[in-house]
């Protein structure tokens, strides 16, 4: 193990692009960015990255979602639910998500991402570039919710170490930003996440483009 560290300390180097970051934001017309949902399964995180992504398309910024099942089914579709297994699942989606930062896009991650250490890991990998966004409803409501059956068949024993039943879901300690699904529409949660990245000077107001160096 040793000797293939020392061989990739040699050889494996990390090359500069010419085109830059900064010159992809300033032709794109706004900052990348990592928008993190975490939450319950249930709790609203992919529909709500997906009508924010629609709402910013539409304003003419460059996004992509990576979404938790969608993953599954290629890049980490050899990983189970065992908490390594999450912690590497989450992982491998930092690493990503910080290239699609580097190449100027708006990322959006809905994910679970139960444990504050994996998010914590890839705050520290992003940086400033990473808002977490705690989609936060009440486990009763998830439930009711749940067209998948998933929850009937964790408390059933059917489904092990599911987040909420019999794995932890670890709340957000200081977020960059609450939505209560519980309470208000997916459009008034979208105009809530705008409201704030347009208040952050991440996004241009409505119909113009920010003026990058």
């Amino acid at each position: 193990m040793a000797t293939d560290e020392n061989w990739k300390a040699r050889n494996v180097v990390w090359h500069r692009a010419t085109v830059t970051r900064a010159r992809r934001e300033a032709l794109n017309g706004h900052r990348a960015m990592l928008l993190w949902f975490t939450g319950l399964s249930g709790a609203g995180k992919s529909t709500l990255a997906h009508a924010l992504e629609e709402a910013l398309h539409q304003e003419g910024c460059r996004t992509f979602v990576l979404d938790g099942d969608n993953v599954r089914h290629g890049l980490c579709a050899d990983l189970g639910f065992s908490p390594e297994d999450r912690h590497e699942n989450i992982r491998r989606i930092g690493e990503m998500a910080k290239l699609f930062i580097e190449a100027g896009v708006i990322t959006l991650t809905a994910f679970i991402s139960p444990f504050r250490r994996d998010r914590a890991r890839v705050r520290e990998l992003v940086g400033e570039d990473f808002i977490e966004i705690y989609v936060r409803c009440p486990l009763e409501v998830c439930e009711r919710r749940d067209v998948k059956g998933l929850y009937r068949r964790a408390r059933a024993g059917e489904i092990p170490e599911f987040t909420g039943i019999s794995s932890p879901y670890e709340e957000p300690e200081d977020p960059e930003i609450v939505v209560d699904t519980a309470e208000r529409t997916v459009e008034e949660c979208v105009e809530e996440l705008l409201a704030y990245l347009r208040g952050r000077g991440l996004i241009a107001p409505a119909g113009e483009r920010l003026s990058l160096p």
